[in-house]
C-alpha cells in the first residue's frame, strides 16, 4: 500500500503500533494487502486514551482472529485494532456466570465453562472466532448462539468512550445485533448453567467430531461464506447450483462442505471474493434465491488502491 502517512502522527499508546503491517498471515485465508497502521493496545484503557487521542479523520477497523473475513488485496487504510493476547482471558463470577476478554476463542471459553461444570455454553466449542466478531454477528451452532447466554458486553467507541450494553440492548437476530461499526467489544459476561461435566464434556466431543467429519477445518478458509436464507440452507442450494468443487485460479469451493471457500495456495483476495460472488450469480440464476455474504469483505481491492 502506498501511503504518506508517518508512525509518529499516531497517539502514543503502551501496547504496539506497526506501520504498513501485513495482514495476510492474520487471517484464516491468507490473503489480502497491508494496514495502514495495525495497532496493539495493551488493555481497554489503552484502547479508549488512544481512541479519544486519534484524529477523528482516521478511520478504524478491528480484526480478531481473521477466521470470517477477507482483506482485499489492496489493503486497508487508517488503522487496524488487533486485539493482543492480554485480551484473552476467562474469570468464573457468581451466579454461575463467566467473563471474558474479547480476545478469547470459543473454544477456550467452552473450555473454562465445562471446567467450571457450567452447561449451556458447549456450542462455543464448534464455532471459530473471538467473542467479539461472534457478538456481533450473533454466531451460533449446534442448537445454541449468542443471544442466549450473553449478559453484557464492555465496548469501547470509535469516540474512546467506555461503553456496558445490556444483552437486550443488542437487539439479536440471526447472524445480526445492534452493536454500533465503531464499537470494539473488550469484555464479555456470559450466564451458564449448572450441569453435569461428564455429560459436557460429551457433548463438545460431538460437536468436534461433527465439524472434524463435515468441515474442512485444516484447510485455509473463513468458515460459513453465506448466511442461511430463511427456510434453506446455504450449502444445499449451493451444491443443487452446481458449484461444488468450483475453481478461480487457486480458490475453490470446498468438495466437503459447499459453503465454505478455500485457499488451495495460492489464492488472491480478489479470487476468493470473485468466487464467491459466482457462487451467488449461480445460485440466483438456479433458485431464484440471493444468497447473503456471511464472510466480511474489508479494504480496497487491487485495482482500487491504484486508482486511489
Amino acid at each position: 500500500m502506498n501511503t504518506s502517512s508517518k508512525i509518529n502522527t499516531l497517539p502514543a499508546i503502551r501496547g504496539e503500533i506497526e506501520a504498513n503491517a501485513s495482514l495476510a498471515p492474520l487471517t484464516w485465508f491468507r490473503v489480502g494487502g497491508k494496514a495502514e497502521w495495525l495497532v496493539r493496545p495493551a488493555d481497554t484503557e489503552d484502547l479508549s486514551e488512544f481512541l479519544k487521542a486519534l484524529d477523528p479523520a482516521i478511520p478504524v477497523m478491528v480484526l480478531g482472529i481473521g477466521s470470517n473475513v477477507i482483506i482485499r488485496d489492496g489493503g486497508v487504510k487508517g488503522v487496524i485494532i488487533r486485539l493482543s493476547r492480554r485480551f484473552s482471558w476467562t474469570k468464573l463470577e457468581a451466579g454461575n456466570r463467566i467473563r471474558c476478554g474479547g480476545a478469547t476463542l470459543g473454544l477456550v471459553v467452552s473450555k473454562a465453562a465445562c471446567d467450571a461444570a457450567l452447561t449451556g455454553l458447549e456450542f462455543l466449542r464448534g464455532i471459530p472466532g473471538s467473542l467479539g466478531g461472534m457478538i456481533r454477528m450473533n454466531a451460533g451452532a449446534y442448537e445454541g448462539d449468542i443471544s442466549k447466554i450473553l449478559i453484557e458486553a464492555t465496548l469501547v467507541r470509535r469516540s474512546g468512550e467506555i461503553e456496558i450494553w445490556p444483552a437486550e440492548k443488542l437487539e439479536f437476530a440471526y447472524r445480526y445485533s445492534a452493536l454500533p461499526e465503531d464499537a470494539i467489544i473488550t469484555e464479555a459476561l456470559f450466564q451458564g448453567q449448572t450441569g453435569d461435566k461428564a455429560a459436557i464434556e460429551a457433548k463438545m466431543a460431538r460437536i468436534v467430531a461433527e465439524r472434524e467429519m463435515s468441515q474442512p477445518l485444516r484447510s485455509r478458509t473463513g468458515g460459513s461464506t453465506f448466511k442461511n436464507p430463511e427456510g434453506h440452507k446455504a450449502w444445499q442450494l449451493i451444491d443443487e447450483a452446481g458449484c461444488r468443487g468450483l475453481r478461480i485460479g487457486d480458490a475453490q469451493v470446498s468438495e466437503k462442505h459447499a459453503n465454505f471457500l478455500l485457499n488451495l495456495g495460492e489464492a488472491s483476495a480478489a479470487d476468493v471474493e470473485n468466487l464467491g460472488e459466482e457462487v451467488r450469480a449461480r445460485v440466483k440464476a438456479k433458485s431464484g434465491i440471493t444468497l447473503e455474504w456471511e464472510i466480511k469483505r474489508i479494504g480496497f481491492k487491487a485495482e482500487q488502491e491504484s486508482a486511489s
